[in-house]
C-alpha cells in the first residue's frame, strides 16, 4: 500500500503540493532508538519500516472489538527494502505472531518496558503506552533492528481510515476469496469468488483472520499481499485523472505519519521517482519463513517462530543489497528443520564456570533439545560449531543464530549431536 503512496505522488502537480504536505504528520523517534544499532552495510540503499496501525482511536474506533484494545497495536508490519541501484525492491512482511525478545522500550510515561519475549506486533503497543506514535515506531524498530540486523532508515505508519479512503478513490479493488467469507469481528460479509469491493469490504477483507482458509495471519498476509499487488495494479490504471489522484492522495497523506525526514510530499515524491522506474516483476512480495512454534514447544499453539537459516540468509541478503525473488524464498523454505530436530551438545570453552549451563537454558527456550553440557578439552577464543557429516542442515539452524562463530564438518565431532563449544565471545543474550 505504501508502495502505491508513493509512486502516486511522483504524479503530482505543485499545485496541490503545500495541500497534502499539510496532511502528513511527524514524529521523531532518534532520541528513543539508543546508539546500539546495526549499521548500513550498503551505502545508498534503504530500509523503510511500515506500520498498519491497529488503534481503535478517532474514524478506526469501530473497528473490531475496541475493549480487547487497551493500546496502539501494529496490524501490519513490513519493511521496504530499497537497493542502491534501484533496479528491484523488496516487501517483506513480518507475522505478527512471531514469538521474539522484544528489548527495553521507552514506553513515553516516564517508564521504560522491561525486556522479554512476546508477539512482534507488542512492541508497537509498548512504545505507543501513552498514546505517541514515536514511541510506538521506535519499539517496533528497535525489535526488527535487534532480530534481522537491517538499520531502518525511515518509518511510516499507516492506519485504518486511510486505507478505506485509497481504495474508493480508484473505484474499489477486484479480489477473488476462494470461499465465502462471513466474520462478525471483521464487519464482514462476502460471496465467493471475483468481485470489485470498496473500502469498507476491502478493510475487512486484509484484515479476516479467523474463519477463513486456516484461519491463520500467514493466510491473512499473503491475502495482504495478493491485496497490495492489485492495488499497485489499478493504480497505475486509475490515477491519470487529476480528481481520482487528488482523492487518492488526500486519503493517503491524511492517514500518514513518518519520520520528520519523509514527512513532506518532497522527500516521498524524490523516493517515488527512485522507484517508478522498477519493472513490476522486480518488485518482491515476501514473509519472513517461520512455521508454528507449537513444533518446537508444544504448549504453544499461538505463535510463529521464524525458520533457519532461511530468515537469516534472507536479512544477510537485503543487508547486503542483494536480490531476493520470491521464487528463491519459496525454494529456501521447502528445506524446513525444526529447532526440536537439532540436538545440541554445548561445551564451555571460556573456563568460566556456568556458561555452558546457561547457553543450553537459552537454547532449550528456543526450542532446540539439549543432548547435554559440559567442559572443552581445552579453552578457545572463538565460539565454533562443529558436526558429524550428514548433520549439515542441522547444524546450519544453530550456526545461523551465532553468526560469529565459526562452524565446520569434523571426523572428531560426537555422532549424532551437533556440538556448540562456547568461547567469551558469546553474549548469551545472543540466544534469545
Amino acid at each position: 500500500m505504501t508502495s502505491v503512496v508513493i509512486l502516486a505522488v511522483g504524479g503530482v502537480g505543485a499545485w496541490i503540493y503545500q495541500d497534502l504536505n499539510n496532511n502528513i504528520n511527524s514524529a521523531d523517534v532518534d532520541d528513543k532508538l539508543g546508539g546500539d544499532r546495526p549499521e548500513n552495510l550498503s551505502p545508498g540503499s534503504k530500509n523503510i519500516l511500515v506500520v498498519g496501525s491497529d488503534s481503535r482511536e478517532g474514524a478506526n474506533a469501530k473497528y473490531g472489538n475496541k475493549k480487547d484494545l487497551t493500546t496502539m497495536q501494529s496490524d501490519t508490519l513490513m519493511v521496504l527494502h530499497v537497493p542502491a541501484d534501484r533496479k528491484w525492491a523488496a516487501v517483506v512482511s513480518f507475522p505478527r505472531d512471531s514469538w521474539v525478545k522484544i528489548p527495553a522500550c521507552d514506553m513515553g510515561n516516564g517508564k521504560t518496558s522491561s525486556p522479554h519475549k512476546g508477539k512482534i506486533n507488542e512492541a508497537f503497543a509498548i512504545g505507543g503506552t501513552s498514546g505517541e506514535v514515536a514511541g510506538a515506531a521506535a519499539c517496533s524498530i528497535k525489535t526488527v533492528e535487534a532480530h534481522t540486523g537491517l538499520r531502518i532508515d525511515h518509518f511510516m505508519s499507516v492506519d485504518f481510515s486511510g486505507f478505506k479512503g485509497m481504495v474508493d478513490a480508484l473505484g474499489g479493488i477486484e479480489v477473488c476469496p476462494e470461499q465465502a467469507i462471513n466474520s462478525d469481528k471483521a464487519r464482514l460479509k462476502m460471496k465467493a469468488g471475483c468481485q470489485n469491493v470498496d473500502g469498507e469490504t476491502a478493510l475487512g477483507y486484509v484484515r479476516v483472520r479467523y474463519g477463513v482458509g486456516d484461519g491463520s495471519d500467514i493466510g491473512r498476509i499473503g491475502r495482504q499481499q495478493e491485496f497490495m499487488n492489485a492495488l499497485v495494479k489499478k493504480a497505475k490504471e486509475k490515477l491519470t485523472s487529476p480528481n481520482a489522484l487528488y482523492g487518492f492522495l488526500q486519503s493517503a497523506t491524511k492517514s500518514l505519519t513518518t519520520d520528520p525526514d519523509m514527512a513532506g510530499i518532497q522527500p516521498i515524491t524524490a523516493l517515488a521517482n527512485e522507484l517508478k522506474g522498477i519493472p513490476s516483476e522486480r518488485l518482491a512480495f515476501l514473509t519472513v519463513p517461520n512455521y508454528p512454534r507449537e513444533a518446537d514447544v508444544p504448549t504453544d499453539l499461538a505463535n510463529v517462530v521464524w525458520q533457519y537459516p532461511q530468515a537469516a540468509n534472507l536479512f544477510t541478503s537485503l543487508a547486503k543489497d542483494k536480490e531476493m525473488t520470491k521464487a528463491q524464498l519459496q525454494t529456501a523454505v521447502k528445506d524446513l528443520v525444526y529447532a526440536s530436530q537439532v540436538r545440541v551438545q554445548v561445551l564451555n570453552g571460556t573456563g568460566v564456570s556456568g556458561r555452558a549451563a546457561a547457553v543450553a537454558e537459552k537454547l532449550r527456550a528456543a526450542g532446540f533439545t539439549v543432548a547435554g553440557t559440559g567442559n572443552a578439552p581445552e579453552t578457545v577464543t572463538k565460539t565454533a560449531v562443529t558436526f558429524p557429516a550428514g548433520m549439515e542442515k542441522q547444524a546450519a539452524v544453530l550456526s545461523s543464530r551465532l553468526p560469529e562463530a565459526r562452524s565446520a564438518a569434523s571426523a572428531d565431532a560426537a555422532a549424532g549431536v551437533v556440538t556448540l563449544v562456547v568461547g567469551p565471545d558469546l553474549k548469551v543474550e545472543q540466544l534469545d
